[in-house]
């Protein structure tokens, strides 16, 4: 290993205790060593997507934030509700790193050629725990990035880019014609609005708020609802008989939107068809990938016999697809990396900053538009 990587290096943890407290802390760990297919990434960009949160935070409350530890190692604790320490009982006195991608430069390689021809190269990958100075990882898990791109440039290529190019590729899988996303406005919707406008897949998008709407149509997008309108529905049932979407993908999870896209659904699938009391044949299909909102999921009568909604996850997509097809949506993220893939960041912060109680309110209350990036170099 070169000399210049130290012995150990700072990794953000979260720890769910028995006593219902959830823990997050910057602790030193061992700077691992490389195998022959491995190489030592010193990490420099790494994106905070609700997935991240999904772990780091879990179901702490963080009204009740208490910071403890020293500057150069905070710790911050947060009390967590009954309900949610059933949730959590899987993970309790389990200290876990988190971090799903990012990006940095090889410090160190193993002996294979893979691993050396990428030493002091820019690349990013995928694997967790890269909220932390340095990651090892087996070649395989990393992607080169472009000559002159920056860590913070390929951050995010994959959580994000991915699932956007997994929405059109399942939409072709299983027969559907035009797509559904809610949280539309948000770095992986603006994604997805350009890749379906370069591929001419209709994508009818649900934002929340006016200044999403003026996002999405300042890149081209042509369908876009507000669900905080009153004529929210009978807007949805036209963009959905124009574009005959009948598949959605629902960052929300909780409430009542899935069944309404549902609803909305059905009825676009009845106009003009013969009555049935079973309701229309149109199978219809809602997947949930994301649960910004916490509460049950609500279906109601009136999405007919042929619906189906359930959970959707990158990693059984990226599975099904095979090495051919991980590797064709690879390279469509390399090509396109400062255009359809770019990622905008609200803000940088260090590691140790990550831990500051009004910074962790702040990127945890996930508004759609906003995204946080941790150097951790800073």
């Amino acid at each position: 290993m070169s000399g210049n990587v130290p012995e150990k290096g700072l990794q953000l943890r979260t720890l769910v205790k028995e006593s219902g407290e959830l823990e997050l802390s910057l602790i030193d760990v061992p700077v691992p060593q490389p195998g022959d297919d491995d190489v030592l990434i010193r990490v420099e960009a790494t994106p905070i997507n609700p997935s991240d949160l999904g772990l780091l935070v879990g179901a702490g409350d963080l009204s009740t934030l208490r910071k403890s530890g020293t500057d150069s190692h905070p710790v911050v604790t947060a009390d967590i509700p009954k309900p949610g320490m059933r949730a959590m009982a899987g993970r309790v006195g389990q200290s876990l790193p988190v971090g799903n991608e990012g990006a940095g430069t090889v410090v160190a390689a193993g002996k294979s050629p893979a691993a050396q021809a990428l030493l002091g190269k820019k690349v990013t990958g995928l694997g967790g725990e890269f909220y932390a100075e340095y990651r090892l990882l087996n070649v395989a898990q990393v992607m080169e990035l472009p000559e002159g791109t920056s860590a913070r440039d390929g951050a995010s290529c994959f959580v994000n880019p991915l699932t956007a190019l997994s929405f059109p590729e399942t939409m072709r899988m299983e027969g559907h014609k035009g797509l559904v996303h809610t949280a539309a406005a948000s770095n992986l919707g603006q994604m997805l609005n350009k890749i379906c406008i370069a591929d001419g897949v209709p994508l009818v998008n649900i934002v929340r708020k006016p200044e999403q709407e003026k996002i999405l149509r300042d890149i081209g997008a042509k369908y876009i609802v507000n669900s905080s309108f009153d004529t929210f529905m009978d807007d949805l049932i036209k963009a959905l008989a124009e574009t005959k979407a009948t598949l959605a993908f629902d960052a929300i999870g909780g409430g009542p939107l899935a069944g309404q896209i549902l609803t909305a659904m059905e009825a676009a699938a009845n106009i003009g068809a013969e009555y049935s009391r079973y309701g229309s044949a149109q199978n219809k299909q809602v997947y949930i990938y994301g649960r910004l909102d916490l509460s049950p999921t609500l279906i109601p009568p009136g999405v007919g016999m042929a619906w189906n909604a359930g959970g959707y996850l990158l990693t059984y997509f990226l599975q099904k697809i095979g090495a051919e097809g991980r590797a064709r949506l690879r390279k469509r993220v390399m090509d396109e990396l400062k255009t359809t893939f770019a990622s905008h960041y609200t803000a940088e912060i260090s590691l140790r900053e990550a831990l500051n109680p009004d910074t962790l309110k702040t990127y945890n209350e996930k508004r759609t538009g906003e995204k946080y990036l941790i150097n951790p170099t800073l």
